[in-house]
């Protein structure tokens, strides 16, 4: 295994921010979410920053409606797609939700931008549980929990075995023998499931880091579980330090349990960011986001408090923000952290230009990209196909 060093750091792209309130920020000319020139900016910060992914969340429902904030997403797989070979150096992170996705289908997609981005790909596991999502594709009733994330987990391994199901050198394109691949390198996966059963093989050639990276949030016992045994990155959503450092404990206890090598596992936590030149001009911004996102409430609705998830909040400066990143990470409570500025018209570029600086000084965070790949980035070895028996 590649040694472990620095910290890692991801910034969540969706939306205008974190919080509701950040689509109205901009004054008289606020972001436009859906322009695909303000995702290739904001991807292009990120990368000066070094930062390891940009994570693009999604939906299959119009987003609750909460005062003055804005509906609707782009296809958050199809943004990463474009988003490909117009970026460099940073990963891209589309969440996928498996349980109105067929598992071939999302496999396909992910292995395609991989291929695109030349290694820089990687999954967040999406699910749903949410009647009106089911509604909306008309096929069958929404899952409960346990359903929705053991069908989850299935997707996982389908998309693992697809990713396989190539192995390196299937490829000969031998024109003599008028062959293009090796039918001999080209398996079935044969996979019996409750909800689907997919034969293979993938239609994809092996990608470029064989399988690309899988990101599951943890929010509950359930998906910590999955997390530890099936994802390469587990994003965990906490308060308190003490928590985090139980949460990343037990998420390295329970990958040992399950076979696997801790040290596979990457866990960030999740922390949303307002960011001001002093305290009191952050909570200023943060006062004026609630204000934004009150407007046009419908009557009767709780006040906009927040991120709404139990996430970190940092409220301060650039610098404060990595003496806290530096303070978990010295406790054992994560090894990076996934940011979710409150306002990306505002906070991303503090981060880059303020906080990624002094962790650099402080010898934290890198000063380059290791690699070409999300897996060189994470510090993963790019694994073999399962269905390899020669060394290619």
């Amino acid at each position: 295994m590649p040694v472990h060093r620095t910290l890692h750091l991801g910034v969540d792209l969706t939306d205008a921010g974190a919080h509701p309130g950040a689509w109205r920020a901009g004054g008289s000319r606020p972001p436009r979410p859906f322009d695909p020139a303000r995702l290739v900016d904001l991807v292009a910060t990120a990368a000066t920053g070094l930062l390891d992914f940009a994570l693009f969340e999604d939906s299959f429902a119009l987003q609750p409606r909460r005062g003055a904030s804005y509906q609707g997403r782009l296809d958050a797989a199809l943004v990463a797609a474009r988003l490909a070979p117009r970026s460099h150096g940073i990963a891209l992170v589309p969440a996928v939700d498996v349980t109105h996705t067929e598992p071939f289908h999302v496999a396909k997609a992910i292995q395609t931008i991989d291929h695109v981005s030349e290694g820089r790909a990687a999954w967040q596991v999406a699910w749903s549980t949410s009647p009106e999502t089911a509604a909306a594709f008309g096929r069958r009733t929404a899952p409960d929990v346990v359903e929705a994330l053991t069908e989850a987990e299935d997707a996982i391994e389908v998309a693992g075995r697809l990713w396989d199901s190539w192995e390196d050198d299937a490829e000969i394109r031998d024109v003599a023998t008028h062959r293009y691949v090796d039918r001999d390198k080209l398996h079935y996966v044969d996979f019996e499931g409750v909800r689907f059963a997919v034969k293979g093989p993938s239609i994809t050639p092996r990608s470029p880091q064989g399988r690309p990276p899988v990101v599951v949030v943890v929010d509950s016992p359930l998906s910590l579980d999955l997390a530890a045994r099936r994802a390469d990155v587990a994003r965990v959503r906490v308060e308190d330090v003490d928590e985090a450092v139980q949460v990343r404990r037990t998420l390295r206890d329970t990958a040992t349990d399950a076979g696997r090598r801790p040290d596979e596992l990457r866990v960030l936590v999740d922390v949303v960011t307002v960011v001001g030149e002093d305290l009191r001009s952050a909570q200023e911004r943060l006062d004026l986001l609630t204000e934004l996102a009150a407007i046009d409430a419908e009557p009767g609705a709780a006040p906009v408090a927040g991120p709404f998830d139990g996430s970190l909040t940092h409220v301060g400066t650039a610098l404060d923000l990595a003496d806290l990143v530096a303070a978990w990470s010295a406790a054992g409570a994560a090894d990076g952290f996934t940011i979710r500025p409150a306002s990306l018209a505002t906070d991303l570029a503090a981060v880059v230009h303020g906080t990624v600086p002094a962790l650099q000084a402080r010898g934290l965070f890198r000063t380059a990209y290791p690699g070409t790949t999300f897996r060189d980035t994470l510090g993963l070895t790019r694994p073999a196909s399962r269905y390899a028996t020669t060394t290619s």
